[in-house]
């Protein structure tokens, strides 16, 4: 009985509607490497990408694109496929859960001001230290995967 189950158990749950967003993975080459940038999470203040809600008329990657600006402050080449996604607790005590699908943005621009820098801090690390830093394992998995990636491109 519980080899039937096994069999047709999947771990892939699909969220509820509304209950999916969308985040950019910023990152640029830089002097031959690959550099990845974080920023703090509002409510926690720990390592993360920029994320939020798909809104109304745009593409979820238009939305990640549109995050980066809002969050991080840095603008660039979203692509259109995600690299993967992660599921995170969302709302006021993280009860709910929200499934993200992660692009990669590379980044072309960096403003010294923007619309949430008075709320978190960005950091630009390479891949070891943007491994060690990111609060959730999945998030790892994301920079490796757009590393090898990169490598291999």
């Amino acid at each position: 009985m519980m080899r039937e189950f096994l069999k047709n158990w999947s771990p892939v749950v699909e969220s509820a509607p509304g209950l999916r967003q969308a985040g950019a993975l910023p990152y640029s080459i830089v002097d031959g490497r690959m550099t990845f940038l974080l920023i703090t999470s509002r409510r926690t203040g720990r390592w993360i990408f920029p994320k939020g809600a798909i809104e109304p008329g745009m593409t979820a990657a238009e939305s990640a694109a549109m995050e980066a600006m809002e969050e991080a402050g840095v603008a660039g080449q979203i692509e259109d496929t995600p690299i993967g996604s992660y599921r995170t607790g969302n709302g006021v005590n993280g009860s709910a859960l929200v499934d993200v699908d992660i692009y990669p943005l590379r980044v072309e621009s960096q403003l010294e001001e923007w619309k949430e820098m008075g709320q978190r801090l960005r950091h630009w690390a390479v891949l070891p230290e943007a491994r060690r830093l990111l609060a959730d394992p999945s998030l790892g998995r994301l920079v490796v995967a757009l590393h090898n990636r990169g490598v291999l491109a």
